[in-house]
């Protein structure tokens, strides 16, 4: 992974802007947009940076079998390709300077588990119109990613840690979230994915 030289296990780095935030404060984020992807990787050392195909949810994906010496999903009678579940969360990160920036944050493996509740807190936050309650955009709250310890049998590392902080109280903000949350339900951004450095905001977890 090519990151800051400064940059500790579980702080925030920016692989675009080459920012690094310490995990304990975090960073407050507007989520705009979510897909669900499965991405084929060629083994390790061999083959690009690139992914060897990315599948959604609907596609026909090849069958694959759990390894249980490093617990991923590698191709049935493949040549060691393997396909990783990868949660894509598109944001605007809101910058101390009071600038903001789009972003991609991609959780997978043991951080699946904090996409599904990321998810379900946005899709229960509701807010009051003229004609009564109603479940709030995706992209009408900021929230603040931390990062913090977890460890199981298998060894220790970081992960995420969500909390919601309110709704968006600046007009030109609001639109430019929405605008990006429409860009990438339109297919207007395209991610371009790399070994090791899938996504914009990467949370360090081992160096």
């Amino acid at each position: 992974m090519d990151t800051h030289e400064t940059a500790r296990k579980g702080d925030i780095y920016n692989t675009v802007s080459g920012d690094v935030h310490s995990g304990k404060t975090g960073i407050r984020v507007i989520p705009c947009a979510y897909q669900r992807r499965f991405i084929q990787w060629s083994p390790r050392g061999v083959g690009g940076s690139a992914p060897i195909a990315i599948f959604t949810p609907t596609d026909n994906i090849p069958k694959t079998e759990r390894s249980s010496d490093d617990n991923k999903e590698y191709v049935v009678g493949g040549d060691g390709s393997y396909i990783e579940e990868t949660h894509q969360h598109f944001v605007v990160v809101l910058k101390e300077d009071g600038s903001s920036e789009t972003a991609l944050i991609a959780m997978k493996s043991t951080q699946l588990k904090k996409s599904r509740k990321w998810n379900s807190m946005i899709q229960s936050t509701t807010m009051k119109g003229k004609n009564g309650p109603f479940q709030a955009p995706r992209f009408s709250h900021v929230y603040l990613l931390k990062t913090i310890s977890e460890e199981n049998s298998k060894g220790a590392w970081h992960g995420w840690e969500m909390s919601k902080e309110g709704p968006i109280d600046n007009a030109g903000l609001y639109a430019q979230a929405k605008a990006f949350a429409e860009s990438i339900l339109s297919g207007d951004v395209v991610v371009k994915l790399h070994k090791n450095t899938l996504n914009q905001i990467v949370l360090i977890s081992h160096l």
